[in-house]
């Protein structure tokens, strides 16, 4: 084995005991493609040696707008301890809780078995890693994860009783984000529990706006997630925003692609009603919800940086991100959620007593020890 295995090798050990904490006796599923399969198979030996019940199932590249195999979705629906998706895009989407999404007992639907199974019912926990790569992998995931935990538990302190973000940056957005009874989200590496995941590489705080309340502009100027792949900006995105949703576009090249990306999530989300694969009513809901902005997170992995691969630029530090479409409290379902990067952002808080807290300036986090 070569030095280069060893890394490798190495880096699947820290995210199975480290990060999901794997147990012996567990029944682990890993889904992987033909081009993740090295990441795939040493997961796999890490989780067996761990003393898991491990299975590797592999079904071709899936696109935001493609589904999942029906034997993996089966697999999923098994409800294993922990479950990998070791994509090299998406896993694929659930077309049985698209049009008949999975309900718990308190109400939430999720159109997805694997997002039922982990937020809904809290019985299995995983990690999804779309695009990673080998080398990300070893760069990325063998980080200080109790200092990571640290700043995303210090930052959900931040975020209680907050009603907004104000978000600004130099290449030009000017965000007002409205957040009054949502809560802040991590990705903070401590995956060990039911109900808990997230990515590798970890490290972002995330939230989801109130849906309609957003104002304001958004340039995206590190990358951008689109149908056919994620870049990096060569021309700056513009999106202005009214109401909560992306009422214009500009740009060059790229942003044509934004706008096609959205455009074909809207006029599918219509046609899946058609044919059945959204309940009735919902396809103009999901054709609503393209253009929603449904996350703002902020980056907090040492080791990431921009690459041109959403999975890491999103968790660099010293940027901030905005997602269109699908967003995380299941209140704004859509065909797809297409992550871009802001560098080198200030991030104002607002609080309900009218007091307001920085926690980025130009890009430098702002944490009291």
């Amino acid at each position: 084995m070569d030095l280069f295995n060893k890394k490798e090798r190495a880096s699947a050990e820290v995210v199975v005991q480290d990060v999901v904490k794997v147990k012996k006796g567990e029944r682990v599923l890993i889904i992987a493609n033909p081009e993740t399969s090295e990441i795939a198979q040493d997961l796999f030996t890490a989780c067996s040696e761990a003393g898991a019940l491990s299975t590797l199932m592999y079904q071709p590249s899936k696109t935001s707008f493609d589904n999942a195999n029906p034997e993996v979705l089966a697999a999923i629906a098994s409800n294993p301890d922990v479950c990998f998706s070791i994509s090299n895009i998406k896993l694929g989407k659930d077309p049985a809780g698209a049009a008949n999404p999975y309900k718990t007992e308190d109400g939430h639907e999720y159109t997805h078995i694997f997002d039922y199974l982990v937020d809904g019912k809290k019985t299995m926990r995983g990690a999804w890693t779309p695009g990673l790569t080998t080398e990300m992998m070893n760069r990325t995931a063998p980080i200080d994860y109790k200092e990571l935990q640290g700043r995303c538990s210090k930052l959900g302190e931040y975020f209680e009783d907050v009603v907004s973000v104000h978000v600004t940056s130099p290449g030009g957005t000017d965000l007002i984000v409205p957040v009054d009874g949502r809560k802040l989200m991590f990705d903070d590496g401590d995956f060990s529990k039911p109900g808990l995941g997230g990515n590798i590489p970890a490290g972002e705080v995330f939230i989801s706006p109130v849906v309609g309340g957003c104002q304001g502009t958004i340039v995206y100027d590190g990358s951008m997630t689109f149908s056919d792949g994620d870049s990096i900006i060569e021309t700056p995105i513009v999106c202005n925003v009214e109401n909560g949703f992306v009422s214009d576009i500009k740009g060059g090249a790229e942003a044509k692609r934004l706008l096609k990306t959205i455009t074909e999530a809207e006029t599918r989300a219509l046609a899946y009603e058609k044919d059945g694969k959204l309940p009735e009513g919902q396809g103009a809901v999901y054709k609503k919800n393209a253009r929603n902005i449904g996350e703002l997170g902020i980056g907090l992995n040492p080791s990431a940086r921009i690459t041109g691969n959403m999975l890491e630029d999103e968790k660099a530090f010293r940027t901030c991100h905005f997602a269109i479409g699908e967003n995380y409290d299941n209140d704004a379902p859509s065909l797809i959620h297409l992550d871009g990067v802001v560098r080198e952002p200030t991030i104002v808080l607002t609080y309900r007593d009218g007091k307001e807290r920085t926690i980025l300036n130009g890009g430098e986090l702002q944490i009291e020890d």
